[in-house]
């Protein structure tokens, strides 16, 4: 009987292969039932019987892929929200009724997740109404104050897996800014008078005869009206920068764009006035309104992705203070242990001298003294390196780190705006602008167009002023208007906006149209190590030592299974259940217990070699010797293992590089110049060096001036900086906080995100991780769109040599410049557009595409 009893407990539990009912996942380390469903885990069960007690499970027929796994989730802590002050700052309106809000909701992703919030009132009677704005992945929630509270509102969100984006800078009002409301008004009355000019004028074009013409003075005097605020109100950016611009004796494309805007609509008045011609108003709206929709094109893909997040994006909206208790009105407490109060509080009203519980997943809001417990500190998003180190009581702790074990106390020592991380945003990168690319381009065109159209306007006035007064003015300012710059003008925003979008649907979001050209002059590259080359999680563990039968490492995932600690549950991956008898986990040491019959302890070298398991009272023949770990092992392994007291082995964390890592870095290197900056040590030296070096000849003696490690955020901004003063155009590729200086100060900042949703530190474009290896593909796109912007200023100018050929002569009538200007103009928007699209199908062929709103 007892061998049969420990062959059967030596067989593991096998489990049929089941997927979630909510999040469609394998149910791989536990099956959960519930109303005959299979769940993965008690988060995903969870939010099905929220939505089968409410009637809404025709959430999951909808979209197949409608709900989103939650195992390993934590609920977020919404008790700050009962403090008045705070709740103010993200309620949009309150009344005594009810109050209304708006936000953003990361986890949106499809039709069933509109349905399901839109429907949340069935949910909870107290939601009044709730409309989503899928695009921003945002939703605006109605409640009843008398029914329910803000607090109640976010906890139900949370609860049904759509955790609100609340965080340090909601409190602080640096929420990213929406499309400029001015912009839409600008391009609301050019596009009404534009209409109504072009229709007012269509008389003109066929050709009014001598007994019409007081329709045509009307019709003059309307298309005034109507073009006054298109000029001055609609153009005046333009007007306002030109002359800003000349102010400083330089000329930007906006010059020429002002001074084709100032003569069209004086030279048509002026025709008005004298009832000499209709003018040219029309010409006036169409170049104002198309020029504002290139500028509301461009800022469409700045506002679905934030780029300038600072590390308020970052840092956690709430924290746990611990407060004493009042015991004035006891006695007798002296035999009695008080615990002190528990309250949440927002992060800005933290203060020195302040005592806050920090618990496992949670962020250090503010450097610190750590004053109970062990913290497991994970340091990665902050200084780059990927071990989380441990600290004991009266240790300094720094703001940023994400702490992975039971709960610590904590003595803020700062505030948090004050901690060591929040000084790298004091650096002078943070607050100075880039010139960027494009703007070098355009001003450089502009500058030597401008010259040209004014030489041949006054020479053109030269020629005609001895011969006919009347018809050198007019030929002038035809000149002037026949070669305004429209064309020449929309082909960035268009060309290249094109170019931004079809980028950003394949996952790589580029701030803007300057990033493109930006890209091109590019002459060195930086990489960031951890969350950049390596992925998500950025390491594995790897066992050496003494070969395991299946038995013993089935043992040891089992035991490992028994504990929440990250190093555990990274052991445990891929095991089976068994069952574990007199388990007991020593916390920051190690974990111990018994499988069939044999007794296992899995930690540090420390705790296998103090022999701690019932009490420490292991004799002397199952202790490890004081040489543990044996000299031959990896100076580098972290946890060992032993079963029945013979130490077997250990494993060693290593990192995992993303499986298109060095093919990305080798397409640099062909190139330009390749550094790497990680905040690990130099492990890893001898594996990275010759990766980085320029030749495989001289990786011996060149990865000291490539590689480099034990970087702060100080050091790598400090970095980029050297090598701009070498004159190098520097591309940053990055992760977290602590590239964000380097990230800033470099002309090309790329953050690498698994979630572009997530907070992402202050960048130039945001590449989904999932879209890595495609990332010379994308670079090779966007420099042959600077191609096709040449291609389209051939294009303007050949429209400009037409319209001159008339201008010169005094024959440009309106006719033509109707036809001739809103045709050039159409044409480079189409061809910009047009030419785009062909090469991005074509050249981009075998790129995922993503949902436009992803």
């Amino acid at each position: 009987m007892t061998i049969s009893a420990n062959i059967e407990e030596l067989r593991p539990v096998t489990l049929a292969k089941t997927t979630c009912a909510h999040c469609g996942d394998e149910c791989r380390d536990e099956r959960i039932l519930f109303a005959e469903q299979n769940f993965c885990c008690e988060g995903c069960k969870t939010v099905y019987e929220i939505l089968h007690g409410s009637d809404l499970t025709q959430f999951y027929n909808i979209d197949k892929n409608a709900g989103l796994s939650l195992k390993g989730r934590k609920q977020a802590q919404y008790a700050w929200l009962d403090d008045p002050e705070a709740a103010a700052k993200v309620v949009e309106f309150s009344n005594e009724k009810i109050s209304k809000l708006t936000l953003h909701l990361p986890q949106i992703h499809c039709a069933s997740c509109i349905w399901l919030l839109e429907n949340l009132h069935k949910i909870s009677p107290a939601i009044v109404a709730t409309k989503v704005n899928f695009l921003k992945r945002e939703a605006t929630v109605t409640f009843d104050n008398a029914a329910t509270s803000l607090r109640k509102v976010a906890e139900l969100l949370d609860s049904i897996g759509y955790p609100p984006d609340l965080n340090l800078g909601t409190l602080e009002g640096t929420a990213r800014k929406p499309v400029s409301r001015r912009l839409i008004y600008q391009l609301g009355v050019a596009g009404f008078a534009f209409g109504n000019i072009m229709l007012l004028s269509f008389p003109e074009y066929l050709g009014l005869d001598e007994s019409e013409t007081y329709f045509r003075k009307i019709f003059g005097w309307l298309n005034v009206i109507l073009a006054t605020p298109v000029a001055f109100y609609s153009g005046r950016d333009y007007i306002s920068s030109a002359w800003a611009t000349l102010r400083t004796k330089q000329l930007s494309i906006d010059v020429p764009l002002a001074l084709g805007i100032v003569v069209l609509y004086f030279r048509s008045l002026f025709e008005v006035a004298t009832d000499t011609g209709a003018g040219y108003m029309d010409s006036l709206a169409g170049l104002v309104f198309f020029l504002l929709v290139g500028k509301w094109f461009q800022q469409i893909t700045y506002h679905r992705i934030s780029f300038d997040r600072d590390y308020k994006s970052y840092f956690p909206v709430a924290a746990t203070r611990l407060v004493r208790r009042d015991l004035t009105n006891f006695q007798n407490l002296s035999n009695l242990t008080i615990e002190p109060e528990q309250e949440s509080v927002a992060v800005n009203k933290l203060e020195p001298g302040d005592r806050i519980l920090v618990r496992n997943g949670e962020i250090v809001p503010a450097d610190a003294i750590l004053k109970q417990g062990i913290a497991k500190l994970d340091y990665s998003f902050v200084t780059g390196e990927a071990e989380p180190t441990e600290h004991h009581a009266g240790e300094k702790i720094y703001a940023g780190a994400r702490h992975l074990g039971d709960a610590i106390e904590l003595l803020l020592t700062k505030k948090p705006s004050q901690s060591y991380l929040t000084r790298l945003w004091n650096d002078d990168a943070f607050h100075n602008e880039k010139l960027m690319g494009t703007s070098r381009l355009a001003n450089s065109v502009s500058r030597y167009f401008t010259m040209i159209i004014l030489g041949i306007s006054f020479l053109t006035l030269v020629y005609w002023l001895p011969k006919d007064a009347r018809i050198a003015f007019n030929a002038f300012t035809a000149v002037l208007i026949v070669a305004c710059p429209c064309a020449a003008a929309l082909n960035i925003p268009f060309t290249l906006g094109n170019v931004v979008r079809i980028l950003g649907r394949r996952g790589f979001y580029l701030k803007n149209t300057n990033v493109v050209e930006a890209l091109r002059n590019v002459t060195a590259v930086v990489f960031d190590k951890t969350g950049t080359l390596t992925e998500a999680g950025g390491s594995s563990l790897e066992y050496v030592g003494e070969p395991l039968s299946e038995t013993e490492m089935t043992w040891a995932k089992a035991l490992a299974s028994q504990s929440s600690h990250p190093l555990s549950r990274m052991i445990a991956e891929g095991g089976a259940r068994m069952k574990v008898i007199d388990f007991q986990e020593y916390t920051g040491k190690g974990i111990a217990g018994k499988i069939a019959g044999s007794t296992l302890r899995i930690g540090s070298a420390s705790f296998l070699a103090s022999g701690q398991f019932f009490g420490g009272q292991l004799s002397e023949s199952l202790k490890l010797s004081e040489s543990c770990p044996p000299k031959n092992w990896p100076a580098d392994a972290t946890v060992f293992l032993e079963i029945n007291g013979v130490t077997k082995g250990g494993w060693v964390l290593r990192n995992r590089y993303r499986s298109a890592a060095w093919p990305v870095v080798d397409y640099f290197k062909n190139w330009t110049k390749t550094f790497l900056l990680s905040g690990d040590n130099e492990r890893e030296k001898e594996y990275l060096a010759p990766r980085f070096a320029q030749s495989q000849q001289s990786a011996v003696g060149s990865w000291q001036l490539a590689v480099h490690f034990n970087q702060s955020p100080h050091d790598k901004l400090a970095f980029i900086k050297s090598k701009q003063s070498e004159g190098e155009t520097v591309l940053m590729l990055g992760d977290g906080l602590n590239d964000a200086g380097a990230l800033r100060q470099a002309e090309v900042g790329i953050v690498v995100a698994e979630d572009v949703n997530n907070f992402t530190p202050a960048c130039d474009a945001v590449l989904d991780a999932k879209s890595f290896a495609q990332l010379p593909e994308y670079l090779e796109f966007a420099k042959k769109g600077i191609h096709l912007v040449y291609a389209a200023w051939i294009l303007a100018a050949l429209y400009n040599v037409v319209g001159l050929w008339f201008a010169v002569q005094g024959e440009l009538s309106p006719v033509v410049a109707a036809i001739l200007m809103p045709l050039s103009s159409l044409t480079i928007v189409g061809f910009g557009l047009a030419s785009t699209t062909i090469m991005g199908k074509l050249k981009l062929s075998d790129a995922p595409i993503r949902n436009p709103q992803s």
